[in-house]
């Protein structure tokens, strides 16, 4: 008899770049709720491989702040910064394949000619602008001061995923940053390395991420690594309908502590905006467990009202 196979192991993976809002709490939550109502572990990662904008009393506050509104995690928590090895490996695995190239562009160049090729507006898509310079052409832009970033060529691929809340989801996969021009591995790259090296088999996580899903995907083909499952949550907006943040108020653990609303209180909203209690009602994590069914979640993003 073959053994069960094993259950999708579930994460969080905060930047530590500043304190968590309700908003990050919010999906760490609902993280925590897929991974265990399944009966499965649940890992933390820290990606604080930017030196320049990682801090350890982030860190510190951040993994506080998750204690504090109930969560916990298995095992000890991993930093990207501690896997730079690892990700250097792969990339040389790329270039040593041939789907690498160097690439000098500035994020205004790329937006700029982005917007040309595909409308006024349109940004992040690179259109490939360094993949087929000469090598005298390289050279040339190897003598200015700024270095290059590394990318991947994609050729092109179009990716389909099909995730658990937002449904069929394609696209064509552009040459995206494996390696910037500081040498720090990009985001794309070290988050595909990392989630399997975790033995991730559900990433929960924001849905202004999903439009990097493909991208990741075709990095762990090439890789040859295991295609975790994708559920990406609607997230917290601020009452003028923009993107939580400070500027919204008290947004943050402390700054509803300071208004005599605790954590309790705060863990208590945030089930309520999940259909998980009625408002103002005491909960633990325990109870939202036993009440938790991803079908049920709304699909529309939850304006906080300071």
């Amino acid at each position: 008899m073959r053994p069960p196979a094993p259950l999708p192991v579930g994460r969080f993976a905060p930047s530590p770049t500043g304190t968590l809002h309700v908003g990050n709490l919010r999906t760490a939550m609902l993280a925590w709720l897929f991974a265990r109502s399944a009966g499965s572990r649940f890992v933390l990662r820290i990606e604080d491989l930017d030196p320049a904008t990682a801090r350890p009393e982030h860190e510190r506050s951040q993994l506080a702040d998750l204690v504090a509104i109930g969560l916990d995690w298995d095992g000890p928590v991993v930093r990207q910064s501690e896997r730079r090895q690892r990700h250097d490996a792969v990339i040389a695995d790329l270039i040593m394949a041939g789907r690498t190239y160097p690439c000098w562009c500035t994020r205004r160049e790329i937006q700029a000619a982005s917007a040309a090729a595909h409308g006024e507006g349109s940004e992040g898509v690179y259109p490939g602008t360094c993949a087929s310079l000469s090598v005298r052409a390289q050279a040339e832009r190897d003598r200015w001061s700024r270095p290059p970033a590394l990318r991947l060529r994609a050729e092109g691929e179009r990716i389909a995923v099909i995730d658990r809340l937002c449904g069929p989801y394609e696209a064509v996969v552009d040459d995206l940053v494996l390696r910037r021009g500081d040498r720090l591995p990009a985001y794309n790259l070290a988050v595909v390395v990392d989630d399997a090296f975790q033995g991730i088999g559900e990433v929960v996580r924001g849905d202004d991420l999903l439009s990097s899903t493909p991208r990741q995907m075709l990095v762990a083909r090439l890789l040859g690594l295991a295609l975790p499952a994708y559920a990406h949550v609607p997230l917290v907006l601020g009452g003028d309908g923009a993107r939580l943040a400070k500027r919204h108020g008290a947004v943050t653990l402390a700054d509803l502590a300071a208004r005599g609303i605790d954590a309790a209180a705060v863990r208590s909203r945030l089930a309520t905006s999940i259909g998980l209690a009625a408002p103002d009602e005491p909960v633990t994590m325990a109870d939202l467990v036993a009440r938790f069914d991803p079908s049920l979640l709304p699909r529309t993003p939850l304006r906080w009202v300071d």
